[in-house]
């Protein structure tokens, strides 16, 4: 009458759409309804995998179009660039560090062996702070957007830290 199959049939009665003994005028309903369900993504099997998929790329499209807003907006840049320029940053402030000794002892040649024992362990110290807190920034930073999921609103809070 609708141009399935006995073993299609003998499948809807199985998943409880068509009830055995109903009228055939009650099985078309029925089909019909299931076909409506389906089409709309409300079935039980194979109509939640839809509203999902469906869900999930809606999902896919907002943050792609989310990133390319933060790109476009100047707040966001692929994670190796933002490494190399916080690597250079870093870089550049450990050499101006290395470079106070020769200086005083350039500058200041009578200077006392313990003031320049001084001088040198402040400075040590201060570049490996530095770099400890550079490492637990970008660590933290790391951490908290792989547990949220979410990148864009991410900003490093420095003052807790340094």
């Amino acid at each position: 009458m609708i141009g399935v199959s006995e073993a299609r049939i003998s499948q809807l009665v199985s998943d409880s759409v068509l009830t055995r003994g109903e009228t055939a005028h009650a099985w078309l309903i029925a089909y019909c309804e299931r076909l409506r369900d389906q089409a709309a993504g409300r079935s039980g099997l194979g109509g939640a995998d839809l509203v999902l998929e469906r869900a999930l790329l809606t999902r896919s499209q907002r943050e792609a179009q989310d990133m390319k807003n933060a790109v476009a907006r100047g707040q966001f840049a692929p994670v190796g660039i933002l490494a190399d320029v916080l690597g250079a940053a870093s870089s550049a402030v450990v050499d101006r560090m290395d470079q106070v000794e020769p200086q005083l002892r350039k500058s200041c040649p009578q200077l006392p062996i313990e003031a320049m024992t001084t001088v040198k362990r402040v400075m040590g110290d201060a570049r490996n702070e530095w770099i400890r807190v550079t490492s637990k920034l970008v660590s933290d930073q790391i951490d908290a957007m792989a547990l949220t999921g979410d990148d864009e609103d991410a900003e490093p809070d420095i003052e807790d830290d340094a």
